[in-house]
């Protein structure tokens, strides 16, 4: 197929890194979006990061529903790359993109028509709420683009094309990065610069993967990005997709919650800490997801040939290296978190309250790591249930048990740790559920 990459032959380990590398890339390339924006609003102090720390909950809501197509397309079309049938790759992208836009449009439409009343959740200031709003308001802009570029990065990630999401996203970020200061100190908008420079930024990245796409045509000929849909593709991407779309809207409809008990306990100063310091706890979680990923496309090929030895040395190699990482993670939250927190929000109340949270939630770091790795193999063959039950159940016991700590004393560090003990749960967890499940998965490989 023209310009799919076959994964089922070669070398292993060339072939993960050279997948996993620009994946990796990319997750760091859309993570730092949002770091930019931090770290130029908090130059207008820990107020305005609480602003857009609100909305942030509300554009990885977002990003979560961009996950049943970007899921839906990694899995379905690599395993179609790998059992060779062309039509079927071509109808599941071109299904997974009408369906990412039918979302898209009609997600950022509710979200505008109901900006004001969903910033009140979170209980803030008169004036922190007003520029949340507006804020929201333009992101929303840019929000459709963004989540279908996303759908387009699951499709060169199951060909084996990672390198030009890669490419394409790093454009965005820079035009981000000059647009930023530009928009925020010298024209004088503020935040909302920062709002209108991210979104130009998601519309550039969305008009380079068409240009790939249909003007150069680099992974199928005469792609149709919509079609009439068929409930036989329709379905199998639901099947594959929704799981991981509902698990991440769970941890943001909790990430909300717990925004909202952080603001009670803590002030703007509460909510800004959890928010800023889950923009920099990204880090870890992109690079997790980024050999997630590459595992996710390698396996899906793999297990529909039927090489199992490839599946498993290539898990192996990945649980092996993301370890790596998470202790070197955990080394820096633990002993350099005021450090790092201060590079973003350069207020001393801010950094000094940001650096509890990186100490505490840096314990959890590896167990977080393992997770995700974990889900990126339970997708590969197929199964998306069981990485959704372990991190939904993880990330519900966060509310109760965030309430008993706050209650006997510990105040808004009580919310960091139920973070904390619940990822070191859900990481033992996938663990433990993928080796209980192992012979059933490699014995029967069905689709």
């Amino acid at each position: 197929m023209q310009g799919t990459r076959d994964l089922t032959t070669g070398p292993i380990l060339h072939q993960l890194f050279k997948l996993a590398g620009p994946i990796m890339a990319t997750s760091f390339v859309q993570m730092a979006y949002s770091l930019t924006d931090m770290a130029w609003v908090g130059r207008l102090g820990s107020e305005a990061v609480a602003a857009i720390g609100a909305v942030g909950i509300l554009t990885w809501m977002s990003s979560s529903l961009s996950l049943l197509n970007k899921v839906g397309t990694e899995v379905s079309v690599a395993q179609a790359i790998g059992q060779k049938d062309e039509i079927a790759a071509r109808a599941f992208a071109s299904h997974n993109i009408t369906i990412a836009s039918i979302i898209a449009l009609s997600w950022c439409t509710l979200l505008f028509i109901f900006a004001r009343p969903v910033i009140s959740l979170f209980s803030l200031e008169a004036e922190i709420s007003a520029t949340a709003v507006s804020y929201l308001r333009l992101v929303l802009s840019g929000l459709p683009f963004y989540i279908v570029s996303a759908t387009f990065t699951g499709l060169f990630n199951a060909s084996g094309r990672s390198q030009i999401p890669f490419a394409i996203n790093a454009v965005g970020l820079v035009l981000n990065i000059v647009l930023d200061p530009l928009f925020i100190f010298v024209i004088g908008w503020g935040t909302d610069g920062a709002a209108i420079a991210t979104a130009l930024s998601q519309l550039s990245v969305f008009l380079l993967f068409i240009y790939r796409l249909k003007v150069k045509q680099t992974l199928f000929p005469h792609l149709s990005l919509f079609t009439r849909l068929k409930r036989r593709y329709t379905s199998r991407i639901l099947h594959l997709g929704t799981p991981a779309a509902l698990l991440n809207l769970a941890f943001a409809f909790i990430n909300m919650y717990m925004c909202k008990i952080a603001a009670s306990t803590g002030g703007h100063i509460g909510l800004m800490t959890l928010t800023a310091g889950g923009q920099i706890e990204a880090i870890t979680w992109n690079t997790a997801q980024g050999f997630s990923t590459a595992l996710s496309s390698f396996v899906a090929q793999n297990y529909a040939a039927g090489k199992v030895y490839r599946v498993l040395k290539a898990y192996r190699t990945t649980l092996w290296l993301t370890g790596c990482i998470g202790f070197v993670c955990t080394f820096l939250f633990v002993f350099l978190g005021k450090e790092i927190f201060a590079v973003f929000v350069p207020e001393e109340a801010a950094y000094m309250a940001g650096s509890v949270f990186m100490r505490i939630d840096g314990y959890s770091q590896v167990f977080m790591m393992l997770e995700i790795t974990m889900e990126g193999m339970f997708y590969g063959t197929g199964r998306s249930v069981q990485p959704a039950v372990i991190s939904i159940g993880g990330n519900v016991l966060r509310i109760p048990l965030s309430v008993y700590l706050v209650s006997i004393g510990l105040g808004v560090s009580g919310i960091w740790w139920a973070i904390s003990l619940s990822s070191i749960l859900k990481g033992a967890c996938a663990l433990l559920w993928f080796h209980h499940m192992k012979k059933r998965i490699f014995s029967v490989n069905t689709l």
